[in-house]
């Protein structure tokens, strides 16, 4: 079992915490993990291009010049797409789907090795307790400060419970922090990140969701 200081909100280590290994402790698996940030980065395109075809664009109602006898190519509409303001021929639709699917096995793999990565490079910190009596982004700036990871860009993960609410007020307006739940968080943010902070509560509920 890999064992993870747990500290409070001065940097002052209280506990320790056990994190099974088959989790946090394996051998990161790369190719998955680009897999899975390939697919995370795919789902987000909305996808919301788009280009007229010559039954769009406007004008174009009668025949330029009649179909013979005047020696140029016959023509039948301005829209046409070798005209300038014509439809676009191939052009880009909103029917396009860019999500890319993944294996439940493959996603939960990377998740591990991401985590497994984060916990090898000493970039994981465990906090006893982060509900704030009140929304404060000063009192959570010094929280970061107290952890010595206010100079870096934190992923700030929390279960969702309503005690975590002043938490997440507290620390969206950071440019530097990124708060995200335990149940939609991207594997992408976890790598892209340069310090993470959950509570030991938090390391359980996704302990339990990727054993």
């Amino acid at each position: 079992m890999a064992k993870i200081n747990v500290v409070n909100v001065l940097g002052q280590q209280v506990s320790e915490i056990n994190l099974a290994d088959e989790v946090f402790a394996i051998e990161p698996h790369n190719q998955s993990m680009f897999d899975l940030v390939l697919s995370e980065r795919a789902s987000l395109r909305q996808g919301t291009h788009k280009t007229k075809t010559r039954t769009e664009v406007s004008g174009g109602g009668r025949k330029p010049w009649r179909q013979k006898g005047t020696g140029r190519a016959r023509q039948g509409s301005i829209r046409s797409p070798q005209w300038k303001g014509g439809g676009i021929v191939f052009g880009p639709t909103p029917l396009k789907n860019y999500k890319l699917a993944i294996n439940k096995k493959v996603r939960k793999l990377a998740l591990k090795s991401g985590w497994s990565l984060k916990i090898s490079k000493n970039e994981l910190v465990v906090v006893e307790d982060m509900n704030f009596a009140n929304p404060s982004t000063k009192d959570f700036t010094k929280m970061l400060e107290n952890l010595k990871i206010n100079d870096k860009k934190v992923l700030l993960v929390m279960n969702g419970s309503e005690s975590e609410y002043n938490t997440f007020l507290s620390a969206r307006n950071l440019s530097n922090v990124l708060p995200v739940f335990t149940n939609e968080i991207f594997l992408d943010d976890i790598l892209n990140s340069t310090a993470v902070i959950a509570t030991k509560e938090v390391m359980e509920t996704i302990e339990g969701r990727l054993k």
